[in-house]
């Protein structure tokens, strides 16, 4: 038996730190801490997978001490205690609170490191103060290999635990720039909101690169291999990123058992957990235009009706067969292609800044914006080369009100608009949806709109609901109704929202 449950003193505090939830993730992160020098103990809700860690991946680490029960976990963690959670967000996390509480002392702190949703984090910090724990929402991004090798670490809640937790952190994360990816981001939900944030912009990128991708596929024949090559190449160009990276290889990898591109077997069916939706939800409560992010998740709504989709592509006609392009205007497109791609990606990150924006000013957070631009440079899904320029537009102007009018990004879209019109043109006259591409071309046509056809708008919610309207030569907050019928008389209505 490994000498971490079978010794003599359980009860003697050698641990730095401690970590619940022995799955992959797990695992992993502790094999980072102990790598990094820290003394960590473990515990998972099914012991026997404690004694296999131990006895398997974790064989000959002097540096990591299992547990049996909570009681022994939490008396071989030196105080001030620090205890990092990584189990399935909800139910699971709320949970383990209750059965540490009895076990911990004031200034010990919990810090839960799943895909929690922010307001949940908000509560739990409340609850733990009660008790007198310090609690931290903290996103960790980047994945198995990430945590293995250097996650980016977002960390937010009661901010007295950061003193505590910054060496252990701060240590273990990737570093961009020679600095950590992981820095304070704020109180409450604030850490776990910004990776809710990272994961849908994480959703739109992911829904881009998809959409380019059958854009050369259906619209102009190229191979799947022709595809993964691309990639590759277009990884060498402003749009280096790990998602870019990985395409590429998934591209080139071949199915053992048919030799065919293994993505050409997968099922068109996308699944997701949950955080993208968060984010919708959050832009809707907000009141901020997240509309690339919500396409990329309706998409993968849509994909999940394949055996309707099946049905409907037998009825359902589409345009004309276009001919095929010449080889010189093929490669023209796919420069396009490249280009729209890389404006779309700007207005990904536009809307989730405008989000995180939004929110800082209802939840009093004072975000850095900058920081978390290097946060996401290194060890997250989103990392990429293009998040350095993020962190020098809030570095040039810290009041900066929108992405999208810093003068780098600016300037590249003004020199990829046009393609990004073709290749949305290319596109639709060929039948092939690309709604994330599109609705960002959208966003930035109606951000840049000096007047919109709201006008109408009001016009028509007047009408039907003496709603009210402001004239273009009155004052603002003056509002007006008009008896458009002659019979509607001059009663207003505010007591609801049409």
């Amino acid at each position: 038996m490994n000498k971490a449950l079978d010794s003599d003193h359980p009860n003697q505090a050698v641990a730095d730190v401690g970590l619940i939830g022995l799955a992959v993730m797990g695992q992993n992160l502790v094999l980072n801490m102990a790598d990094h020098g820290f003394k960590v103990a473990v515990f998972n809700r099914t012991v026997s997978k404690v004694q296999e860690f131990l006895e398997t991946v974790a064989k000959d680490r002097e540096t990591i001490f299992g547990a049996r029960t909570i009681q022994e976990f939490c008396a071989l963690i030196k105080k001030p205690r620090k205890v990092i959670l990584l189990v399935r967000a909800g139910p699971a996390v709320d949970d383990f609170i209750e059965k540490l509480q009895p076990h911990l002392d004031p200034g010990d702190v919990i810090v839960d490191g799943g895909n929690s949703y922010y307001q949940d984090s908000t509560r739990r910090m409340k609850h733990c103060a009660e008790h007198g724990l310090l609690f931290v929402g903290c996103g960790v991004s980047g994945g198995e290999e990430g945590a293995r090798y250097g996650p980016s670490l977002m960390p937010g809640g009661t901010e007295a635990a950061w003193p505590l937790l910054r060496p252990v952190l701060q240590a273990i994360a990737a570093r961009a720039d020679g600095e950590p990816c992981c820095d304070w981001v704020g109180s409450g939900g604030a850490g776990h909101f910004v990776k809710m944030v990272h994961n849908g912009i994480e959703y739109g990128d992911m829904q881009l690169i998809s959409e380019v991708y059958d854009v050369m596929r259906r619209g102009l024949g190229l191979s799947v291999e022709e595809c993964g090559d691309i990639f590759a190449a277009w990884n060498e160009t402003e749009l280096c990123s790990y998602l870019i990276e990985i395409t590429a290889n998934i591209l080139k990898y071949k199915d053992d058992e048919t030799g065919k591109p293994l993505v050409s077997l997968i099922l068109d069916k996308a699944e997701q957990k949950g955080t993208g939706r968060w984010t919708v939800e959050s832009s809707l409560e907000h009141s901020v235009p997240v509309t690339l992010i919500a396409e990329a998740v309706f998409s993968r709504m849509l994909s999940s009706r394949k055996a309707e989709r099946v049905r409907a592509s037998k009825v359902l006609q589409g345009p004309p067969a276009q001919p095929p392009l010449n080889e010189q205007d093929r490669q023209n497109m796919i420069e396009k292609l490249r280009l729209a791609l890389y404006a779309s990606k700007i207005v990904s990150y536009a809307q989730g800044y405008m989000l995180m924006k939004e929110a800082a000013a209802a939840e009093d957070w004072n975000l850095n914006y900058g920081g978390i631009a290097l946060m996401w440079r290194g060890g997250c899904i989103i990392r990429s080369r293009f998040l350095g320029k993020i962190r020098e537009a809030y570095q040039d102007e810290p009041n900066l009100e929108n992405l999208l009018l810093y003068r780098f990004f600016r300037d590249a879209l003004l020199a990829a608009q046009q393609s990004w019109r073709d290749a949305v043109v290319f596109a639709v006259s060929r039948g092939i949806t690309c709604p994330a591409i599109s609705t960002a071309l959208a966003f930035y046509d109606g951000y840049r709109a000096e007047t919109l056809p709201a006008s109408l708008l009001q016009a028509q919610r007047d009408y039907f609901g003496a709603h009210t309207y402001e004239r273009i030569d009155k004052p603002e907050n003056q509002y007006f109704h008009t008896n458009w019928t002659g019979t509607g008389g001059t009663t207003t209505s505010n007591a609801y929202s049409a």
